[in-house]
């Protein structure tokens, strides 16, 4: 015998930032179905955990009421009765469903990795994407074990950093040429190395994983593309996300690399909207957590107050990261595009001694990009001048921003 739950207005599928942002919005309105054993929390955080800054309670999102919050995983999703069928046999009627299933984590075809007809990952392996990740990598890693992180993007420098924390021999290994390609420039990119080899970090560019060898049915050993071979205690998975979307194209709704929606956040059934990493908007899934909140936000004031709501027309985006050093700490901000092209105008600062690097691109009259590490005075005025992609003024007054440590005052 089944069972079926009360009838919510809307139903969030999904308690990650932007499920659990949008039903705290919501409040009775909404009912929110989480997968995961734990209670919503902030993922953003999940790095801090990892080096043993911070309690997995410290992160947790506000619980939704009692009644409001079901923990079971969704398996099938029937649209034309407007129900949501539970692993647990609990049948959600709906009469909004918004769908907010995040995204999951890349998987590299690496030789070895799994065996045949294993889905598992293997021992000694760990993906870096939710708190059962973090907690796992956490009580495996200890003082002296080593690890191999494969991946240099934002993850993986991040866990590089906080298993070096806990003393753990970290060696990462990046594919591309520089480490967080995707946000900054080499020179910037450059300091982030040096930075991450002074916590004991070995950093290793232009160096592609071919697999990894099994012992027991854990990897001990993994296999650089040249035939070197690292030992390993610990090998980390930080290859990037994808968009979860596998019950959208099982319920036919339109999906490309994410679910696709409109200004309204609407999925091609009217009745079903889609926000955060597994939404695809104006052709980009960025996965991220600016954007995911801001679409919750916005689909919020969409749900309760559709006369006054406002289209949703993207997010503009700041990467900040800090990276803990007990003398020399980093903090990174990154926005728009890092790259110049010829006719760029490209103002940039670089104190060796202070260990400070500031880069503007200005194309045209607009801020189209920049790059801030050490200190970050400057980062609010500019984020906001790139934000509000206006017409920067004749004077570059927001680029004295730049050029200052006091804000230009």
């Amino acid at each position: 015998m089944t069972k079926r739950s009360p009838y919510p207005r809307v139903v969030v599928l999904g308690a990650g930032l932007a499920g659990a942002r949008l039903a705290a919005r919501l409040g009775p309105d909404a009912l929110l179905i989480g997968e995961e054993p734990h209670a919503p929390y902030n993922r953003v955080l999940l790095t801090e955990v990892l080096a043993g800054r911070y309690g997995p309670e410290v992160i947790a999102l506000p619980e939704p009421a009692p009644g409001r919050y079901l923990r079971t995983r969704a398996v099938r999703l029937d649209r034309a009765e407007r129900v949501v069928l539970c692993e647990d046999g609990t049948r959600v009627a709906y009469e909004s469903l918004v769908l907010a299933t995040g995204a999951n984590p890349v998987l590299p075809p690496l030789r070895g990795l799994f065996a045949p007809g294993a889905r598992e990952l293997p021992g000694g392996v760990h993906a870096f994407r939710t708190m059962a990740d973090c907690l796992a990598l956490s009580g495996a890693s200890r003082p002296g074990a080593r690890a191999v992180v494969v991946g240099g993007g934002l993850l993986g420098v991040c866990a590089a950093r906080a298993l070096a924390d806990r003393g753990v021999r970290v060696v990462l290994a990046q594919q591309g040429d520089r480490l967080m390609e995707r946000q900054l420039d080499p020179d910037a990119s450059e300091l982030v190395r040096r930075h991450l080899t002074a916590l004991g970090v070995e950093v290793h560019t232009e160096c592609r994983v071919r697999g990894v060898r099994q012992v027991d049915g854990a990897v001990r050993s993994v296999e650089l593309a040249d035939g070197y071979v690292l030992g390993t205690d610990l090998t980390v998975l930080a290859c990037g996300v994808r968009p979860r979307t596998g019950l959208a194209t099982a319920a036919g709704l339109d999906v490309r690399r994410g679910i696709v929606v409109d200004d309204g956040l609407r999925t091609s059934d009217p009745h079903v909207y889609a926000v955060g990493d597994c939404a695809e908007h104006a052709g980009a899934a960025p996965c991220l957590a600016a954007p995911a909140l801001d679409q919750a936000d916005a689909l919020a004031a969409a749900l309760t107050a559709p006369e006054s709501a406002r289209p949703y027309v993207g997010t503009r985006s700041l990467t900040r990261l800090t990276l803990p050093h007990p003398e020399h700490p980093l903090d990174v901000a990154a926005f728009g595009d890092p790259e110049t092209r010829p006719d760029d105008d490209v103002v940039r600062l670089t104190d060796a001694t202070r260990g400070t690097y500031r880069k503007v691109v200005v194309r045209g009259d607009r801020l189209v990009g920049g790059v801030l590490l050490g200190e970050l005075t400057a980062v609010g005025a500019l984020a906001r001048a790139w934000e509000a992609d206006e017409t920067l003024p004749d004077d570059g007054s927001p680029l004295l921003h730049l050029l200052t440590h006091d804000g230009g005052h």
